[in-house]
């Protein structure tokens, strides 16, 4: 006896015609299909699955490189002579391509969910395969221009590793669906198999994963020691010139305690302040001395250095996006600046009780101040009448002859050697030093100093991490953070920890009992009937809404072909006036040749006014 499943009312699938006419152009019903996704479709989804995991690693990397931004331009900057903010457009593609993938593979992951054919649009192909081009060209590009910075990925996951922890979770919590809807299928193949092996273990390790944590914030509270303190590196830059007197200024407003400054010495014997080897970038050297631009900052002397405007590069450049936050009065003082000496540095230093930082840049041999520039310089910090003990050194050269100065080293050297130099302190980039390494610097009285610190993240690692001092272009900044941006004990992070992971196998495993009961109700229900009704609403000819139901099993499935004729035909009779449309289809192997089968539907059509 043939049972009979009646239909319900068909309605407008908005969100399932939005999903297929984004994904892949399919806005008609007809369109759509439940079969089997192609090979070919499935290495699209491959490739759009490992563009998005690209992409999430690259987006990551810049958003903890921000401390950084400086740095790459002005790497960019050694390597074309062209002073350019390069990270605007890298800022901008990674935004929109982050967007762009991510909105197509949850539209994929909405087809998986629905049972619905992955068929991804020619034109999303396209831009899939352009974005991935684009993200390994900046991989590419970035290992060779700031190739180190890569490193800070595991200086930042110090910080953000238990909060990746937790997203992890989540997400695989969530894949978790889409794999036992998978895996359960009455069908079994090595594939299932190997889908399944690959979620455990990566649950697994996720799982595991805090044991291999290295996070300086994860601490009693008792233990934590006083804030470092900031230096103003070459002032405070984002609000003012580098190396100039107003930058100096601002970075004390603004709680800095200690300057550090770059100093090159003229031809004529004078130190000033200079980052760059040259004057092109931040003077107008190339309007007023156009045939010298190239030359070397230390062969003019200093009346020609001090004619220089030192200002108008910093607002047309706006080197970190601040100068939209200056008033109308400072940005007038800016377009006046001269670049600064060393005297006039030091002196502001004396007169607010301020240490300072030197990193001096020795002259070339063929330089006319080559044999005197240490003398050079002494005098020049005795003429400012700051006490030597408020004057660090670096780098530890000339040992012999600088008494009463302290000295610093930017070399990451052992104990031993930190000894036996005779150094007391130690001024290293963050990438170049662990937790472990500050601790032992620590405990052997070795002060330490990093650089550049300009993100409340990175301040807060360094923080817990117990360093003395840290060196900044973001005083301002730095200033707003009066504790660690988070701080946990052992004891409530083994907590969260354990308690995360059990709630996430537990919700794991529930899904995976639900598909599996799910699928089994399913194969269990085998109809062979499929009816067909429409309600007329008024007696028109305009009656286009059906009422529709088809129930597919393991069983029996009916071809795409007969059910489409079938459809056809019972539109044409309730057109005709048929009130009511029953068929019913009975389907039977006919034959069976290299794996095509051949059916044989015999419809029977009842129609009843």
């Amino acid at each position: 006896m043939v049972k009979h499943q009646p239909l319900q009312v068909y309605e407008k699938q908005v969100l399932l015609s939005l999903v297929t006419g984004i994904y892949g152009c399919r806005w008609k019903r007809y369109q759509r299909s439940q079969d089997e996704s192609s090979k070919w479709e499935c290495a699209w989804f491959t490739i759009l699955s490992s563009s998005f995991l690209l992409l999430l690693f690259w987006t990551y990397f810049w958003l903890v490189a921000q401390n950084d931004f400086n740095d790459f331009n002005w790497s960019v900057y050694n390597h074309s002579g062209e002073w350019r903010d390069e990270t605007i457009p890298i800022v901008t593609s990674t935004t929109v391509g982050f967007i762009y993938i991510t909105f197509l593979l949850i539209l994929a992951l909405f087809h998986i969910s629905l049972g619905q054919q992955l068929n991804l649009y020619w034109v999303h192909k396209i831009g899939v395969l352009a974005t991935l081009l684009t993200i390994v060209s900046g991989f590419v590009s970035v290992d060779d221009v700031w190739g180190n910075e890569w490193e800070i990925i595991l200086v930042s996951l110090q910080f953000t590793a238990p909060f990746l922890h937790i997203g992890g979770l989540v997400t695989l919590t969530a894949v978790s669906w889409l794999i036992a809807g998978y895996v359960v299928r009455k069908e079994r193949s090595n594939f299932q198999v190997t889908v399944l092996a690959i979620y455990i273990l990566a649950l697994l390790a996720l799982c595991l994963a805090p044991l291999t944590f290295t996070c300086p914030c994860i601490m009693d509270r008792h233990v934590l020691k006083p804030p470092p303190v900031i230096i103003g590196r070459r002032g405070a830059p984002m609000l003012a010139p580098e190396n100039t007197m107003m930058s100096f200024s601002r970075a004390l407003q603004h709680g800095a305690s200690s300057l550090e400054a770059d100093v090159t010495i003229s031809v004529d014997g004078v130190p000033f302040l200079m980052r760059d080897h040259t004057l092109r970038r931040t003077t107008d050297v190339s309007k007023v001395f156009p045939s010298r631009e190239h030359e070397d900052a230390s062969f003019f002397n200093w009346t020609e250095i001090h004619s220089l405007n030192a200002g108008h590069w910093f607002l047309e450049s706006d080197p970190y996006w601040t100068v939209k936050t200056l008033s109308p009065k400072d940005r007038s003082r800016i377009g006046n600046l001269t670049i600064c000496s060393l005297v006039e540095m030091l002196r502001l230093a004396a007169r607010a009780n301020s240490s300072v930082l030197l990193n001096i840049r020795k002259p070339a041999p063929e330089h006319p101040r080559f044999r005197s520039w240490f003398m050079d310089t002494l005098w020049t910090l005795q003429k400012a009448g700051i006490s030597h003990r408020k004057v660090t050194w670096a780098p530890d050269t000339d040992r012999g002859r600088v008494r009463g100065l302290l000295q610093t080293t930017n070399e990451k050297l052992s104990v031993e050697e930190i000894r036996h130099r005779g150094i007391t302190s130690l001024t290293i980039h963050y990438r170049k030093i662990s937790h472990h390494d500050i601790q032992v610097y620590l405990a052997h009285n070795v002060s330490v100093t990093v650089y550049p610190v300009n993100e409340p993240w990175l301040y807060s690692i360094l923080w817990c991490s117990g360093v003395p001092s840290v060196s900044s272009d973001a005083p301002q900044v730095l200033q707003k953070v009066p504790y660690p941006v988070w701080l946990m004990s052992h004891s409530a992070y083994n907590f969260i920890w354990i308690s995360s992971d059990l709630v996430s196998v537990a919700v794991i495993m529930g899904i995976f009992f639900f598909q599996k009961w799910k699928i089994s109700g399913m194969q269990n229900y085998n109809p062979e009937q499929i009816m067909l009704s429409a309600v007329v609403r008024r007696p028109s000819r305009d009656v286009n809404i059906m009422k529709e139901k088809l129930i597919f099993s393991g069983a029996a499935q009916i071809p795409v072909t007969v059910f489409k004729l079938a459809m056809m035909l019972a539109k044409l009779l309730i057109a005709t006036g048929a009130e009511k449309v029953q068929f019913t289809i009975f389907e039977a192997k006919f034959c069976k040749s290299r794996a095509i089968i051949i059916y044989l539907a015999i419809v029977v059509v009842h129609i009843s006014r």
